[in-house]
């Protein structure tokens, strides 16, 4: 196996996410919009997106770190709206993108129609993540998509299974459909809430944060793997799995959390860049398989497509977000009133990726008898132009629609409060039950060991409301930033003579590992502290 080809997809498209960091425009954007260029310079190999390697390999470890950092409570929430979204857009997506297809395309089946709408239905939840975090959106809009696109890939997966057994000639029915559905999903949430606690439990019960972290690596494989066993939703249960471990990650060992924060946001950096610059690349091949459709023609198809589907969302997502509230009284007395500008964003915020483009890739050849797939081909490239038109158009597109829309900032100087008022009734605590321990004769320290304990919760106390303090009229600098500098400045100085006594043989490597260990843990503390 030529490896060669790998190294270059990884390096390379980690080395553009990092470069669009400086640059106003979006890393999913600038690896989409280099991958296309990059396609055609000579030399450069095929990189064929592969379902089998996308879909159990890659959309596991992305569903995973998403959903464990986003907030179950707040999902909890907007279950209502999420539900209408990951599910009722989905199917509705669906029929009228495949409804539209057949009709503007002579001689495409209904059924290989509906298979396009399915596999071009959902949004992206790598894209809408990167998009929400880059812009600063709203916090429920913002759990709205994220939802919304952790739960829409299992809706489209099985809408895509029923709409292919269709069209390859199995006999699909209405009722078969809905209840492949409901298997699906009703499976892959019950997969999820079985292996949620044991995992958890195995996460709380390991010692050793290298096989913590080994374990946190594989639980998306494994709760995606299981479910496919038992032909349930996969994407669902990587979902339930994520939000209970991230909503109980608190109760996991201090070491194991730093060190799996650390992981997997390297993973999430490294497959999310590589994600982006595959769709780019795939456009040779989609265009060598083409076939008849060329020129114009092809062209009119795919700008006809992608207005159908943007045109769709808006058709589902202001009725979606107005009419319940006019029939519902309970719906108006739990949920904020909706605006037309959270409408306005929702819809313009449809996003597809690569869940789309690995599904198209996964239809058949042939179907049963042996002929040739209706309009693959065809189809493959209107899902390719479908999800860069969506990507570059709508990315580029939806920065400046939120700035014009002037959506409420946020207030820090309140979230400081908060989050000074939350601190402050930890430290009362945490001074509470330090007076109780030390009452105890088995937990006397001497005097300067027990100030330094109180000296430290006093510093985590006032550190939040330094904050809010005026900045230093000579540096520029708050006290907190002060602060930070100091204390890595003489973390600084005790790292050189730590390396300077190993360097003269005075302690050796692997006391020197530990001692820098000691001060890093101690310096990350510092920046915590100081916010």
């Amino acid at each position: 196996m030529d490896v060669m080809p790998l190294l270059l997809l990884v390096a390379g498209s980690a080395a553009i996410a990092a470069a669009a960091r400086r640059t106003p425009i979006p890393a999913p954007l600038l690896l989409v919009a280099v991958g296309l260029v990059v396609s055609y310079i000579p030399g450069i190999p095929d990189y064929t997106l592969d379902p089998e390697v996308v879909l159990p390999l890659l959309l596991p470890p992305l569903l995973y770190t998403s959903a464990s950092d986003s907030s179950y409570l707040d999902l909890r929430a907007q279950l209502r709206p999420v539900a209408l979204l990951s599910v009722g857009y989905v199917l509705f997506a669906t029929v009228v993108v495949g409804w539209a297809v057949y009709l503007l395309v002579p001689g495409m089946p209904l059924t290989a129609a509906l298979v396009l709408g399915a596999v071009v239905a959902p949004p992206d939840a790598v894209a809408a993540t990167a998009v929400a975090r880059r812009v600063g959106l709203p916090s429920r809009i913002t759990t709205i998509l994220q939802g919304e696109s952790l739960l829409n890939d299992a809706t489209a997966i099985t809408a895509y299974k029923v709409a292919l057994a269709a069209a390859v000639g199995e006999g699909a029915t209405w009722a078969g459909g809905i209840k492949e559905f409901l298997l699906a999903a009703v499976g892959g949430v019950g997969v999820g809430l079985i292996l949620m606690a044991p995992l958890h439990w195995l996460r709380t019960h390991l010692k050793e944060p290298l096989l913590q972290n080994t374990l946190s690596l594989l639980i998306p494989f494994v709760a995606y793997g299981v479910a496919e066993q038992f032909h349930a939703s996969g994407v669902l249960a990587v979902v339930v799995v994520a939000l209970y471990l991230g909503h109980r990650a608190w109760e996991v060992d201090f070491a194991t959390r730093l060190q799996e924060g650390a992981v997997w946001k390297m993973v999430a950096f490294v497959l999310e860049s590589a994600v982006f610059a595959l769709i780019g690349l795939q456009l040779p091949i989609v265009l060598r398989g083409l076939g008849r459709y060329e020129g114009v023609e092809a062209a009119w198809y795919a700008v006809a497509v992608f207005l159908v589907v943007v045109a769709a969302r808006f058709a589902w997502v202001y009725p979606a977000a107005f009419l319940p509230r006019i029939f519902s009284a309970r719906i108006r007395e739990r949920e904020p009133n909706p605006t037309w500008k959270g409408a306005m964003v929702t819809s313009w915020a449809g996003m597809r990726g690569v869940v789309s483009l690995a599904i198209a890739f996964s239809i058949p050849i042939t179907v049963h008898g042996g002929g040739a797939f209706p309009h693959r081909n065809l189809i493959l490239f209107l899902t390719f132009t479908t999800v860069i038109g969506t990507l570059v158009v709508q990315g580029l597109t939806l920065p400046p629609l939120i700035r014009r829309l002037s959506f409420p900032g946020r207030d820090p100087q309140a979230e400081t409060l908060a989050e000074a008022n939350a601190q402050a009734q930890a430290s009362r605590a945490a001074e509470a039950r330090l007076d109780e321990l030390l009452s105890d004769d088995r937990n006397q320290l001497p005097p300067p060991l027990a100030d330094r304990l109180r000296s430290v919760l006093e510093r985590r106390r006032n550190a939040v409301w330094e904050r809010l303090g005026q900045t230093n009229p000579i540096t520029g600098e708050s006290v907190d930033d002060t602060y930070r500098r100091l204390s890595s400045e003489m973390i600084s100085a005790e790292r050189a003579v730590f390396v300077r006594l190993r360097d003269h043989r005075y302690i050796d490597d692997e006391m020197l590992r530990t001692l820098l260990r000691r001060l890093d843990l101690e310096e990350a503390a510092a920046y915590r502290e100081a916010g």
